[in-house]
Protein backbone atom coordinates (compact mmCIF):
# COMPACT_ATOMS: atom_id res chain seq x y z
CA UNK A 1 0.00 0.00 0.00
CA UNK A 2 1.21 3.50 -0.84
CA UNK A 3 1.36 5.04 2.65
CA UNK A 4 1.65 8.62 1.37
CA UNK A 5 -1.50 8.25 -0.74
CA UNK A 6 -3.21 6.59 2.24
CA UNK A 7 -2.22 9.49 4.49
CA UNK A 8 -3.55 12.01 1.94
CA UNK A 9 -6.83 10.11 1.92
CA UNK A 10 -6.99 10.47 5.73
CA UNK A 11 -6.29 14.21 5.44
CA UNK A 12 -9.08 14.56 2.88
CA UNK A 13 -11.40 12.50 5.07
CA UNK A 14 -10.75 14.54 8.23
CA UNK A 15 -11.30 17.76 6.28
CA UNK A 16 -14.60 16.40 5.01
CA UNK A 17 -15.57 15.44 8.59
CA UNK A 18 -15.05 19.06 9.66
CA UNK A 19 -17.11 20.34 6.70
CA UNK A 20 -19.97 17.93 7.41
CA UNK A 21 -19.83 18.75 11.13
CA UNK A 22 -20.19 22.44 10.24
CA UNK A 23 -23.16 21.71 7.94
CA UNK A 24 -24.88 19.54 10.55
CA UNK A 25 -24.38 21.99 13.42
CA UNK A 26 -24.77 25.42 11.83
CA UNK A 27 -27.54 27.47 13.44
CA UNK A 28 -27.91 24.88 16.25
CA UNK A 29 -26.26 26.94 18.99
CA UNK A 30 -28.62 29.03 21.15
CA UNK A 31 -28.12 32.77 20.77
CA UNK A 32 -27.21 33.31 24.43
CA UNK A 33 -23.98 31.28 24.30
CA UNK A 34 -20.84 31.76 22.24
CA UNK A 35 -19.51 29.24 19.70
CA UNK A 36 -16.69 28.36 22.12
CA UNK A 37 -19.18 27.75 24.93
CA UNK A 38 -21.31 25.57 22.65
CA UNK A 39 -18.24 23.59 21.64
CA UNK A 40 -17.39 23.01 25.31
CA UNK A 41 -20.97 21.91 26.08
CA UNK A 42 -20.92 19.54 23.12
CA UNK A 43 -17.68 17.98 24.36
CA UNK A 44 -19.02 17.62 27.89
CA UNK A 45 -22.25 16.07 26.57
CA UNK A 46 -20.45 13.25 24.78
CA UNK A 47 -17.61 12.72 27.29
CA UNK A 48 -18.99 13.54 30.74
CA UNK A 49 -17.88 13.67 33.39
CA UNK A 50 -14.69 15.48 32.36
CA UNK A 51 -11.96 17.53 33.99
CA UNK A 52 -11.01 21.10 33.22
CA UNK A 53 -7.74 19.91 31.69
CA UNK A 54 -9.53 17.41 29.43
CA UNK A 55 -11.70 20.21 28.05
CA UNK A 56 -8.69 22.48 27.66
CA UNK A 57 -6.69 19.81 25.83
CA UNK A 58 -9.47 18.60 23.57
CA UNK A 59 -10.75 22.04 22.59
CA UNK A 60 -7.25 23.56 22.41
CA UNK A 61 -8.17 26.37 24.81
CA UNK A 62 -5.84 27.62 27.53
CA UNK A 63 -6.65 26.53 31.08
CA UNK A 64 -7.50 30.09 32.23
CA UNK A 65 -9.82 30.63 29.24
CA UNK A 66 -11.44 27.24 29.75
CA UNK A 67 -11.99 28.04 33.42
CA UNK A 68 -13.52 31.42 32.56
CA UNK A 69 -15.88 29.90 29.96
CA UNK A 70 -16.92 27.14 32.38
CA UNK A 71 -17.68 29.77 35.02
CA UNK A 72 -19.98 31.53 32.54
CA UNK A 73 -21.66 28.24 31.63
CA UNK A 74 -22.12 27.41 35.32
CA UNK A 75 -23.65 30.85 35.93
CA UNK A 76 -26.08 30.10 33.08
CA UNK A 77 -26.91 26.82 34.86
CA UNK A 78 -25.76 24.73 31.87
CA UNK A 79 -23.02 22.75 33.62
CA UNK A 80 -21.87 22.00 37.13
CA UNK A 81 -18.73 20.96 38.95
CA UNK A 82 -18.61 18.23 41.55
CA UNK A 83 -15.95 16.74 43.79
CA UNK A 84 -14.58 13.24 43.24
CA UNK A 85 -15.25 11.12 46.33
CA UNK A 86 -11.83 9.43 46.24
CA UNK A 87 -9.93 12.71 45.84
CA UNK A 88 -11.63 15.86 47.12
CA UNK A 89 -9.00 18.00 45.37
CA UNK A 90 -10.20 16.80 41.99
CA UNK A 91 -13.28 18.31 40.40
CA UNK A 92 -15.28 16.89 37.53
CA UNK A 93 -17.65 18.72 35.22
CA UNK A 94 -20.97 17.52 33.86
CA UNK A 95 -24.00 19.08 32.25
CA UNK A 96 -26.73 20.32 34.53
CA UNK A 97 -30.29 19.19 33.84
CA UNK A 98 -30.84 22.39 31.84
CA UNK A 99 -27.60 21.86 29.92
CA UNK A 100 -28.49 18.25 29.19
CA UNK A 101 -31.93 19.30 27.95
CA UNK A 102 -30.39 21.95 25.71
CA UNK A 103 -27.85 19.50 24.26
CA UNK A 104 -30.52 16.81 23.80
CA UNK A 105 -32.47 19.30 21.70
CA UNK A 106 -29.38 20.25 19.72
CA UNK A 107 -28.46 16.61 19.07
CA UNK A 108 -32.04 15.88 18.01
CA UNK A 109 -31.86 18.61 15.35
CA UNK A 110 -28.38 17.43 14.27
CA UNK A 111 -29.74 13.88 14.04
CA UNK A 112 -32.57 15.02 11.77
CA UNK A 113 -30.05 16.72 9.47
CA UNK A 114 -27.86 13.60 9.46
CA UNK A 115 -30.79 11.32 8.60
CA UNK A 116 -31.73 13.66 5.78
CA UNK A 117 -28.16 13.47 4.48
CA UNK A 118 -28.18 9.65 4.36
CA UNK A 119 -31.80 9.17 3.28
CA UNK A 120 -30.84 7.66 -0.09
CA UNK A 121 -28.35 5.11 1.29
CA UNK A 122 -29.37 1.47 0.97
CA UNK A 123 -29.50 -0.84 3.98
CA UNK A 124 -26.29 -2.50 2.76
CA UNK A 125 -24.54 0.87 2.44
CA UNK A 126 -25.66 1.83 5.95
CA UNK A 127 -24.27 -1.44 7.31
CA UNK A 128 -21.00 -0.82 5.44
CA UNK A 129 -20.78 2.72 6.86
CA UNK A 130 -21.45 1.35 10.33
CA UNK A 131 -18.65 -1.22 9.99
CA UNK A 132 -16.29 1.45 8.64
CA UNK A 133 -17.08 3.70 11.61
CA UNK A 134 -16.34 0.83 14.01
CA UNK A 135 -12.95 0.25 12.35
CA UNK A 136 -12.11 3.96 12.35
CA UNK A 137 -13.08 4.26 16.00
CA UNK A 138 -11.00 1.29 17.10
CA UNK A 139 -7.95 1.81 14.87
CA UNK A 140 -7.68 5.56 14.25
CA UNK A 141 -9.63 7.64 16.75
CA UNK A 142 -9.18 5.60 19.91
CA UNK A 143 -5.41 5.19 19.98
CA UNK A 144 -3.38 5.59 23.17
CA UNK A 145 -1.51 8.85 23.33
Amino acid sequence: MDKEAFFQKIVTFTTAVHEVTYDLTKDIKPDDITPVQYSILEYIAVSQPVTLSQISDCKNISMPNTSRELKKLTEKNLCEKFDVAEDRRKQMIRLSDAGQAMMNGAFERIGERFLSRIKDASEEELEEINRALDVLQSKVFNWDK
